[in-house]
């Protein structure tokens, strides 16, 4: 009798389990299908500080940010973020299993640790997931950016990436980059202002396009070096 009770209780436990998996997948689907046509009016990463201020004594600046479509944002700026974060964007399904396998000889040949996440999974960090190092994020990331690439078509994953992107404290996308730091919008971006905001996407909070130092200068140069090679 207590058996059947407790197995009881562990089938209504997991299937209470299942429906709210069920439904949080459906959920999710729903999220990511709705972005693919309506701009996300904030972000979870924006969502996070604001709550964060709610019920901390220290202030964090909620970065702000001007939504453009990719028609009036610069060819030099897609072509720089590519050539920086993502080379094979184009082509891969959200992983790109090249740059996996380069990063893990790396690290094993000379114990470096480097990124290797596509512009689609930064766009899911940037948009639908908080900002943290775990394995619940991580796990969340890769779900998220494979319905991204299932139901979202490739310039539109690239447009949401530029608007979404931390691009320095109190900055958030690259129309609010481009103003911070050229006084100009990012339809009008050089290709080496370009360079310059691309060459930062990995540290923006530590490094400057108006105030580069060597290595970032370093980067520009490697990045507009890439763009040139690109048939875009």
């Amino acid at each position: 009798m207590v058996k059947t009770r407790k197995r009881g209780l562990l089938f209504r436990i997991v299937r209470l389990f299942a429906k709210l998996l069920f439904l949080l997948i459906m959920l999710s689907l729903l999220e990511v299908y709705a972005i693919r046509f309506i701009n996300p009016p904030v972000t979870m990463p924006v969502i996070m500080i604001r709550v964060t201020n709610l019920f901390s004594s220290e202030n964090h600046v909620v970065p702000k940010g001007k939504w453009r479509a990719m028609k009036d944002i610069s060819p030099n700026l897609v072509r720089a973020v590519l050539a920086a974060e993502d080379q094979r964007f184009m082509s891969h399904r959200g992983f790109d299993y090249h740059e996996m396998n380069s990063t893990v000889k790396d690290f094993i040949k000379r114990k470096r640790v480097r990124g290797a996440s596509t512009i689609t999974m930064q766009m899911a960090r940037s948009v639908f997931l908080w900002n943290d190092r775990n394995v619940i994020r991580k796990l969340l990331e890769i779900y998220y950016t494979m319905l991204i690439e299932a139901l979202m078509p490739k310039v539109r994953i690239m447009e949401l990436y530029l608007n979404s992107v931390d691009w320095g404290t109190g900055v958030i996308g690259a129309e609010a980059a481009s103003r911070k730091y050229f006084q100009k919008s990012a339809s009008n971006l050089t290709p080496e202002e370009a360079a310059l905001m691309a060459a930062i996407l990995p540290s923006p909070h530590t490094w400057s396009p108006v105030r580069p130092s060597s290595y970032v200068l370093a980067r520009q140069r490697s990045i507009l070096k890439n763009m040139n090679r690109m048939h875009l």
